[in-house]
C-alpha cells in the first residue's frame, strides 16, 4: 500500500520539473533491497496519472542489484540467494553499496512544435 504515497510523490516531482510540458516517459531506479513492487507503481500510476501532465506516459523501471562491500577485507560482492558472506573472506554480511535505491532518474517531456 506504501506504493501509492511513492505513485504520488513521483507524480508531484516529475510535475515539479517538467516546466508545464506533457511527459512522455518517466525513468524510474529501484534497488531490489527497497520493498516497492513496479506492478504496484504502474497499477496507482496508471489510477493517479489521468487529468494530470503525466497521462499516457510510459513508466520505465530500471532495478539495481543488491552489492555489499565486506567490513572485513572490503571486497565488493552480489550476494548469492540468501549467503551473504563474502566470497573473499567468508566475514558475514557487510555494508550495502546498493540495491536500496529509489528515485526518479528522467522524465521526457513533449516537444512543443
Amino acid at each position: 500500500m506504501h506504493e501509492l504515497a511513492v505513485t504520488e510523490d513521483i507524480l508531484r516531482i516529475v510535475a515539479e520539473h517538467a516546466g508545464g510540458q506533457q511527459i512522455t516517459d518517466i525513468y524510474l531506479v529501484i534497488g531490489d533491497m527497497s520493498s516497492f513492487v513496479d506492478d504496484s507503481i504502474q497499477f496507482y500510476f496508471d489510477q493517479l496519472a489521468p487529468g494530470t501532465m503525466a497521462e499516457g506516459a510510459t513508466l520505465h523501471f530500471k532495478r539495481i542489484p543488491i552489492r555489499f562491500r565486506c567490513r572485513a577485507c572490503a571486497h565488493e560482492f552480489k550476494p548469492v540467494g540468501l549467503d551473504w558472506r563474502c566470497p573473499n573472506c567468508g566475514a558475514l554480511g557487510g555494508e550495502v553499496i546498493a540495491g536500496k535505491e529509489f528515485y526518479v532518474e528522467s522524465i521526457e517531456v513533449a516537444s512543443n512544435k
